[in-house]
């Protein structure tokens, strides 16, 4: 395991510790193995990758953009660039041209790193830019050179690069998908994540044998902080899934110690599980699954509540465990899973309860681009449901007047990119961030979050209500829900706009014989609207009668990361919502 006291300043550094460390273990792999990186062959092709950008003019301080899926050759280039003492940073593979355009010229980019599918664009977007050159790693479409061609710098001084490089450094720039206006650039140093990895390690210690699977976007900062930066000190290995449809169908092949999830996948995991136990033949076999189920959930409410587990429940759990939990898990591919993690968005406590009762060990934690990642996190020992639990090693939170969450630390940002007055109003002069959180903190320092400040609900009577609270219930209580927007504000009652799940809906289309499973086509089905009703109703029964949802629409389209509707990490954008769907949403509350 990684001695969090003993990490290294930079992560150059760090990545060179590591790779001496452990020169033929497996630092980078595809599933099924059809591509294998030792730290070895990692550190070599980092050499001749940093001697190639520094061919190019790329020097300490120079930002390089990446536009890649999961892939090894993400780590490459990032941590090439890194050697150079330049600032890599990552751009979410679903912006449009103009976005593309945008973050380029805010970023100062002068080298652009991409794959072939994403070359069009990219080369589109670089007119009018910095960027001089556009690398691409799988081809060379015209326009573009191959990275792996690269002529190196032979004045390049590679150990001087690298040595060069300070912890005050800007590590990467994370532009935040916003539901408003264009993205922010997150400047964090190489003292930021290093803290952020540090504290990480103080809870859930890792090192070279631990497993990882990295699915979720480059830029995005949890699979950088979770994957790539813990892994420079740790030694974790990486699988990267270049498709995050096919992450769960990978699980049994990487079988990963470690294993971090945005609520959608426990929920779909969730009903997964659940459709094959309604579909079990056998009623000895189902009962008995559902018993080991139940006997789980209960174990799990005991094990995270203040009270002792009682030594009948202990023995059932253990029988439960034997007979069923553990080979759920094991067909999952998530039986040698130490810890697990939920992020990015509050997790519903049933659904977190359901996976807690498999035996899946999973602490929801708190965290934003501008906290280097989690800023608050559950203690595998100490989990408390419905909480994201408590500062980590050397943050501070607190309240504000208006129950807005407050943070300071190492962990907090350098600041916004290229705008000191957006940095000025979100960090005060004492150093608290202002996170735009509603919070609750209790005694024992475990934090609630409500919601975002600038989406809670307040319906014509004044009552707050949390929109995000009302989406969890109907996603967990209906599989085939595959986004909800709630809508409420200033309006006598709550309504629901719901998108289908593509995945669900393929399959619900080609159970019940139906033409195709395009949207439009899902929308119109009765039996999608009987199914989504029933989710709708189980969902009502969990909320406060003010909450609950009287008329819904499924809307005939998809509702894609990067949309119209979506961010590319997949936080609703409400207003373009309301704009786009605005004779909808007047219709279902004008008629009977």
């Amino acid at each position: 395991m990684t001695n969090r006291t003993a990490l290294p300043e930079t992560f150059c550094a760090a990545f060179q510790e590591t790779a001496a460390r452990w020169p033929e273990e497996v630092a980078l792999r595809t599933p099924d193995g059809g591509t294998r990186v030792t730290w070895r062959d990692y550190a070599e092709r980092v050499h001749r990758l940093a001697a190639g950008l520094a061919g190019l003019g790329v020097r300490h301080g120079d930002t390089v953009a990446l536009m890649l899926t999961n892939r090894p050759e993400f780590h490459l280039a990032d941590v090439g660039a890194l050697h150079t003492g330049a600032t890599p940073f990552s751009l979410y593979n679903t912006l449009a041209v103009e976005q593309i355009t945008y973050v380029l010229r805010d970023s100062g980019a002068r080298v652009a790193i991409c794959e072939e599918q994403f070359a069009s664009k990219m080369l589109a977007a670089v007119r009018d830019t910095a960027v001089e050159h556009v690398l691409c790693v799988d081809g060379t479409p015209d326009g573009t050179r191959p990275l792996a061609a690269l002529e190196p710098d032979p004045d390049f001084d590679a150990a001087a690069a690298r040595t060069a490089v300070r912890p005050q450094d800007t590590l990467t720039v994370i532009y935040t998908s916003g539901t408003t206006g264009p993205p922010k650039g997150v400047e964090l140093t190489h003292a930021n994540m290093m803290a952020a990895v540090a504290a990480t390690l103080a809870v859930l210690p890792a090192g070279q044998s631990d497993r990882i699977v990295s699915y979720l976007p480059d830029a995005h900062v949890a699979n950088r902080w979770g994957a790539h930066y813990t892994s420079l000190c740790t030694g974790m290995q990486i699988t990267t899934v270049a498709d995050p449809k096919t992450m769960i169908a990978a699980l049994p092949d990487v079988r990963p110690t470690f294993f971090g999830a945005v609520p959608q996948v426990w929920y779909r995991l969730k009903a997964a599980i659940e459709a094959t136990l309604a579909a079990e033949d056998n009623p000895t076999k189902r009962r008995l699954a559902n018993w080991a189920i139940g006997v789980g959930v209960r174990h799990a409410r005991a094990s995270t509540g203040h009270g002792r587990i009682p030594a009948t429940l202990r023995l059932r759990h253990r029988v439960a465990d034997a007979l069923v939990l553990s080979k759920v898990r094991s067909t999952l591919g998530l039986d040698r899973v130490r810890i697990a993690a939920s992020g990015a968005a509050p997790i519903a406590p049933e659904a977190l309860e359901f996976v807690l009762a498999l035996g899946i060990p999973v602490c929801e934690l708190w965290g934003m681009s501008e906290t280097s990642g989690p800023a608050t996190m559950n203690r595998p020992e100490a989990i408390r449901i419905g909480t994201v639990g408590q500062a980590v090693d050397g943050m501070q939170v607190r309240l504000a007047e208006d129950g807005e969450l407050l943070a300071r630390g190492p962990l907090v940002m350098k600041g916004y990119r290229n705008d000191p007055e957006r940095t000025a109003r979100t960090i005060d002069a004492e150093g608290w961030l202002h996170t735009g959180d509603i919070a609750e903190i209790d005694a024992e320092g475990y934090v609630r979050i409500i919601d975002r400040k600038k989406e809670l609900l307040i319906n014509a009577a004044g009552k707050n209500m949390s929109p995000a609270n009302i989406e969890n219930a109907v996603k967990v209580a209906c599989p085939l829900v595959g986004v909800a927007a709630a809508i409420g504000d200033n309006r006598p009652y709550v309504i629901a706009l719901i998108a289908i799940d593509p995945e669900a809906g393929a399959a619900y289309a080609a159970e019940h014989g139906l033409p195709d499973a395009s949207p439009a086509t899902l929308a119109g089905d009765p039996g999608v609207r009987a199914t989504v009703e029933a989710g709708v109703t189980a969902a009502n029964e969990k909320l406060a009668r003010v909450e609950q949802i009287k008329k819904f629409a499924i809307v005939p389209a998809l509702w894609e990361p990067g949309g119209d509707e979506l961010t590319p990490t997949m936080k609703l954008r409400r207003k373009p919502i309301s704009e786009k769907y605005g004779r909808l949403i007047e219709e279902l509350y004008t008629k009977p």
